[in-house]
């Protein structure tokens, strides 16, 4: 079964972090986007593993995003 997920990625001093929205236990770091982006979906892979392993249920897409604006 194929799930999607949203990332949301922040640059930082070190390059850039990237963390689930739907999972927010998935995160990382990387110097690059790409780097980030290739850590973010091993980790991904090895939190899908370890929850298999507890037989907990893995978080799904169940969420609604939307931007909201604000003069400051």
């Amino acid at each position: 079964m194929l799930n999607k997920y949203t990332v949301k990625y922040t640059k930082i001093p070190s390059g850039y972090m990237g963390q689930l929205i739907e999972w927010q236990e998935v995160i990382t770091e990387g110097a690059t986007l790409e780097e980030c982006r290739e850590m973010l979906q091993d980790a991904l892979s090895e939190m899908i593993l370890a929850y298999q392993q507890q037989n907990k249920p893995i978080p799904l897409e169940e969420c609604l995003l939307e931007s909201i604006s604000i003069n400051i």
